[in-house]
């Protein structure tokens, strides 16, 4: 089953890309960054680390991630619309140089041009393509959930699924103190499912070939 894209919500995520403020690039290097990195490899640097709060659930994959949606993702913590406390202390250390940077290093790292292409993903039963659909998460996200509409939005296939589990439940608690995502689009997507719903979902988008994963660096390894 392809999922397709409501109108409606369509002119929803059109409408709020179009509003957001116009800003300076500030262009990243790879290479610079690979300097500014230590505060990042003791969590997103062994494969298989998860974090304890606030459940315990895997550190997400990041290498191999758009780097747009990296420095966003660095950016709201800075500004407080996510609440994940070791992540705000982190990212408010960082200047807007040091977070274009690691997040060029970072949609660098583990890349071979060499590399085979993805299988095919496998269909979702249908009680779950239900809830994707109803959720429409591949309207942003796109094919196969790994090549999002804008690179601000993340590629989600093969990422830890309990991981996407917490993070949509944060995003349904937007305005939760300590682990809140202010996000409008993913709120109230979110805020349609029950638990069980969302790890359904978070579970079937894990599940798929994709190209995020972890990298361990030479101490980790």
């Amino acid at each position: 089953m392809k999922p397709t894209l409501s109108p409606m919500f369509a002119a929803l995520v059109a409408g709020l890309l179009a509003a957001l403020p116009a800003q300076a690039e500030v262009t990243g290097n790879a290479q610079a960054g690979a300097g500014k990195i230590a505060m990042c490899i003791g969590c997103h640097g062994i494969k298989g680390y998860k974090s304890s709060f606030p459940e315990v659930y895997h550190v997400p994959k990041i290498a191999g991630q758009n780097a747009r949606y990296i420095a966003t993702v660095l950016e709201e913590y800075r500004k407080g619309d996510r609440k994940h406390p070791s992540m705000r202390g982190i990212a408010g250390s960082m200047s807007d140089q040091d977070i274009a940077d690691v997040a060029a290093y970072y949609e660098n790292l583990g890349k071979d041009a060499s590399a085979a292409a993805l299988p095919a993903p496998r269909q979702p039963s249908t009680e779950v393509a239900s809830l994707l659909q109803k959720g429409a998460c591949v309207s942003c996200h796109g094919e196969n959930y790994s090549a999002p509409i804008d690179p601000s939005y993340p590629k989600l296939a093969g990422q830890h699924s309990d991981y996407l589990y917490a993070a949509l439940k944060a995003y349904r608690d937007d305005t939760h103190a300590t682990w809140g995502r202010g996000n409008p689009i993913m709120a109230g997507m979110a805020k349609q499912f029950s638990n069980a719903e969302l790890k359904a979902i978070a579970q079937y988008i894990g599940s798929l070939p994709g190209e995020v994963k972890t990298v361990p660096q030479s101490r980790f390894r």
